[in-house]
């Protein structure tokens, strides 16, 4: 969670960015910046949404190409960092889309894809408790799912994640109470 310090810090490192990007000599630098302060926290936003590794990655490339492309259109209404979660959420969930057309499975179903990637993967413990709260996780659906992956391991305010999934307050804070209520049940189950 960010306090007062690092949120001025951030801020001050979005307006560097910026201020470097804006000018030609310093374009490159200042993207490269970008990727270097953002590139991991993005990572495991979209990995939290794609589960599995390589498409991660994929999914974060994509999100830094669409980034460079339109950073010069970015207004400043929001944060920096906010707009590129905006991104990097939807190149994610269209990157679910693909995929499920490809394996023909409904996009609320595709847990069950998914969740062989769970077992398998490296940054993974391979504790019960571990492999069961990230198999609830995935039987959510898809805006549960992200909705609570946002607010329980990003930490993030539901100010914020309003502006980045541009739904209402009150409907996320219901999204994630249910997502709360359904993961309690999944895991007290035997």
């Amino acid at each position: 969670m960010l306090t007062v310090s690092n949120a001025k810090q951030e801020i001050l490192q979005e307006e560097e960015i910026l201020r470097l990007y804006k000018n030609e000599l310093t374009r490159q630098e200042g993207f490269r910046y970008l990727v270097k302060s953002y590139q991991e926290r993005i990572y495991w936003h979209v990995r939290k949404i794609v589960i599995n590794h390589e498409d991660a990655d994929d999914v974060t490339q994509e999100t830094f190409i669409k980034v460079f492309k339109n950073l010069d259109g970015f207004n400043g209404t929001s944060k920096l960092f906010t707009w590129m979660y905006r991104i990097a959420t939807n190149e994610a969930l269209t990157h679910l889309k693909k995929n499920k057309k490809h394996l023909g499975l409904d996009i609320d179903d595709v847990y069950v894809h998914l969740s062989e990637f769970i077992t398998q993967g490296k940054n993974i413990s391979g504790e019960e408790i571990e492999l069961k709260l990230q198999k609830a996780i995935l039987k959510l659906p898809h805006k549960q799912r992200l909705v609570f992956n946002m607010k329980y391991f990003d930490h993030l305010k539901y100010e914020e994640m309003a502006e980045i999934t541009e739904t209402s307050i009150g409907s996320l804070k219901a999204s994630y109470h249910l997502a709360v209520k359904k993961i309690e049940r999944e895991l007290t189950e035997d």
